[in-house]
Formats: structure tokens, sequence, C-alpha cells
């Protein structure tokens, strides 16, 4: 309802105090980036997969947005770098792993230096591992920006600086996650519960 992909039935959805009905879609969309879990897989190269976030973009951005979410490290290991060609679709295509993919797809939402930037699992493909490095990142990335993260994972959440728990389609508790352990509700138990299963 944020991007308009469709309008509520009731209530309003509101950006800065105005009902976000009252913008051109393209005004709209403009103004936000959106990383949906299943992100798309372009059979083209490094660059034009990423260069898509903003065909406006200078080369040297690219390389920069790559940098920040820790996918220069994939591009490195592949054939031609930035000119490799990932899929399946062609002979010479490399194909990466979900997680690689996932990367990529950072990348491409970062180049976009949209206000408001959406990301729905930004971590969900990605080890352990690659979380922490994306984490540690992220803070920079998201200087300057509103960010709007879903996560079922306390370790991508406790980042947040407002996590909303929800339960059936209602917000239950807000606060940082310290806070939210304080107040022994919902989200304290879950937390809880994934600890004793550690």
């Amino acid at each position: 309802m944020l991007c308009r992909f469709y309008d509520p039935a009731a209530g309003r959805v509101m950006l800065d105090g105005v009902d976000v009905r009252a913008f051109e879609i393209e005004q709209l969309r403009s103004r936000i980036t959106v990383l949906f879990p299943q992100s798309v897989h372009y059979n083209d190269t490094v660059r034009e997969n990423i260069s898509l976030g903003d065909l406006g973009a200078p080369p040297e951005s690219i390389t920069v947005a790559a940098r920040a979410v820790g996918a220069e490290e994939i591009i490195a290991r592949l054939p031609e770098g930035y000119d490799s060609t990932l899929g399946r679709w062609f002979a010479d295509g490399t194909e990466l792993s979900v997680g690689e993919w996932q990367r990529i797809a950072l990348a491409r939402a970062c180049l976009r230096r949209a206000p408001i930037l959406i990301l729905d699992e930004p971590t969900g493909a990605m080890d352990p591992w690659a979380e922490a490095d994306w984490l540690a990142r992220f803070r920079e990335l998201a200087s300057g920006r509103t960010v709007l993260m879903i996560s079922h994972r306390f370790s991508t959440a406790m980042f947040a600086d407002v996590i909303h728990m929800m339960s059936e389609g209602r917000i239950v508790e807000s606060g940082t996650h310290e806070q939210l352990l304080e107040a022994d509700g919902r989200y304290a138990q879950a937390w809880a519960t994934l600890q004793a299963a550690a």
C-alpha cells in the first residue's frame, strides 16, 4: 500500500502527513526503493544488474554500492568481475547462490538513493556470518534515510531504532530491543525461547 500497488479499502497511508493517494504515482515511487524477499535475477552482467537500480547513476557509484553491501568479494571471484554475465541463459553465464544474488539485489537497491528504503527479509538467504557483515555496514548505508525492514530474525531486528512486534496483522509492542526485553511481553518471550534453544 505504501508503494500504491493497491489502495486500502479503509483508512489511509500517510507519508509526511500526506495521504499517499495525493501523490502522482511516479512522484511517490521515485521516493521509495523496495527489495522484496524474492529478488529478480537479471541474466546480464553484474554491472548491468546493479545499474538497474538507478540508470542515471555515475559508473563509479556501482562499485560504491557493491562495496557498501559486501558484494565486492563475490564480484572479485567472478571470471570477469563486474563484466561477468550472471545467470544460465547464456553459455558464459555464472549462476550465483541465493545469498549471493541477494547481495547483488541489495547493491541495486542501495544504488538508488531514494529517501525511503523498504527491505523485506534482506538477510533471509544469508548465513550468519554474511548477515553480521552486512549489518555492520548497514548503519552507514541507511544514514539520512528512512528504512522499513521486515524481518523474522532477532539478529536483524535488534539493530533497529524502533522495533514493531506484530501479531495477526496488528502492532502489539513497540520499542528498542532493550525496552522490549524489559517490557517482558511477546518479544521478550520469543527472545527467551530463542536463547534457551541456542
